[in-house]
């Protein structure tokens, strides 16, 4: 049985990687730009210490959150 802490890395491991992904496409960015970009920013703490549960948001919700904070222009 796994514990609960691996479980939570490997939902944490799997948003960051949608994100990431998600952030390339929306504004038009490599990967590794996209990359730098997410652990870069204040969004990626906020996930990965759970602060007020921002990383059970969908990983939609929170790209556009991550462009708003960065001020990316999407362009889609």
């Amino acid at each position: 049985m796994m514990k609960e802490t691996v479980l939570e890395q490997f939902y944490r491991e799997r948003l960051e990687e949608k994100i990431i992904s998600c952030l390339a496409q929306k504004a038009g960015l490599s990967l590794e730009d996209a990359m730098d970009v997410y652990y870069r920013s204040r969004l990626s703490q906020d996930i990965y210490y759970g602060k007020e549960g921002v990383q059970y948001l969908d990983y939609k919700v929170l790209t556009q959150m991550l462009c708003d904070m960065e001020n990316l222009q999407s362009t889609k």
